[in-house]
């Protein structure tokens, strides 16, 4: 069984009242969004800005509440909980939130923002806390010595460094990463998605990974699904995906992400036409404005989420008739040895943890 299953998640929010309060009009957020999680897995949600990856996570949270739909964790119904019942799931659900520097408080050290949750869920005793706040320090590679430092002490990488021990704390089940490494350095955010990789190894965690960089997302993901104007368009195994993306929009994405070969054989997708509004979607296929391949039916029928025989899904009423998506990634052999070192290292791929070149538990840089 899955750990996590969500189906038919929808959450409108009210763009618009009347002078006597009534809805006029709506931001359509998530529309009808359905996947599942097993337990030591990562599911990638990604897409472009504005798309409802991030407004996702926070409802499968409950940090807001849905319109419509259910979300089943660990076999229980989420959204019929009690009081009771959702502090104890907030202790197997954790979020480690895209901004270190709004995440922590400023007021507290970093200890007591360690002991916080220790003591809202009665896990550790308070003589034992310090010891845990240590245990927890070391796991994320940093000195128990910092505890009694401030956050604006710490660089960018050692925050979220310290947001992700604050997430370990009350030993979660599953945690949401929204956007951990945006906000870091390019020479940093190895070092975290190392981190994050090796702790799911040691610690069985599932995550959902909520990222706009493929890049990132090719080398920590099991499985992706692609949003686009709050609707899953595709998914799929990661491998799977980027090898041979099927949907449009995912085909467009993909051409987007940089390689550092410019010799190598790939095409680029250009996309025409105006975004469409999460206020207004278009009928039909949210995607048919801006879609190469649109005919007739995609402006009218709203295509439904397929999948094939080894859970491919694509949610396109051409996915069949779509020509070969190889050209979309290098096809003259990949990189040399040298680059691909070097793009595995900043890319967080298992090459660097391999070949040690970016070490995830070092303090120095993070």
């Amino acid at each position: 069984m899955a750990l996590l299953e969500v189906e038919g998640l929808v959450k409108h929010f009210v763009a618009e009242r009347s002078l006597f309060g009534r809805a006029l009009a709506h931001v359509k957020a998530v529309d009808g969004v359905s996947f599942s999680l097993d337990a030591g897995k990562t599911l990638a949600l990604v897409g472009e800005s504005g798309c409802g990856k991030s407004t996702v996570s926070r409802l499968v949270l409950r940090l807001i509440e849905p319109d419509a739909g259910t979300v089943r964790f660990d076999g229980r119904d989420l959204l019929s909980l009690d009081a009771g019942g959702l502090r104890a799931f907030r202790r197997e659900a954790q979020i480690i939130f895209q901004d270190p520097y709004a995440s922590l408080n400023p007021r507290m050290t970093v200890g007591q923002i360690l002991t916080e949750p220790l003591a809202l869920h009665g896990l550790v005793p308070a003589a034992r806390r310090p010891e845990r706040v240590a245990e927890l320090l070391r796991l994320v590679g940093l000195e128990p010595r910092l505890a009694r430092r401030y956050p604006h002490e710490f660089s960018g990488g050692q925050r979220q460094r310290i947001a992700i021990a604050r997430a370990l704390a009350v030993e979660p089940k599953l945690i949401i990463c929204d956007e951990p490494v945006s906000a870091l350095d390019v020479s940093i955010r190895s070092q975290i998605l190392n981190l994050l990789r090796e702790l799911q190894d040691r610690l069985g965690l599932a995550y959902i990974f909520v990222s706009h960089d493929l890049a990132v997302v090719k080398h920590i993901a099991d499985h992706v699904a692609v949003m686009n104007l709050g609707q899953i368009v595709e998914t799929a195994e990661a491998d799977a995906l980027f090898a041979a993306p099927r949907h449009p929009y995912s085909r467009a994405l993909l051409s987007a992400i940089p390689v550092p070969k410019p010799r190598a054989k790939r095409s680029r997708i250009v996309l025409q036409g105006e975004i469409p509004s999460a206020l207004n979607p278009p009928a039909g296929c949210r995607f048919h404005t801006r879609c190469p391949y649109v005919v007739d039916r995609c402006r009218s029928e709203m295509p439904r989420l397929v999948a094939d025989g080894i859970g491919h899904a694509t949610a396109c009423h051409r996915a069949s008739e779509l020509p070969s998506s190889a050209a979309i990634v290098p096809s003259d052999g990949g990189f040399s040895p040298v680059l691909e070192k070097l793009v595995a290292a900043f890319s967080g791929g298992p090459e660097a943890v391999r070949g040690g070149g970016v070490s995830s538990l070092g303090t120095d840089l993070a």
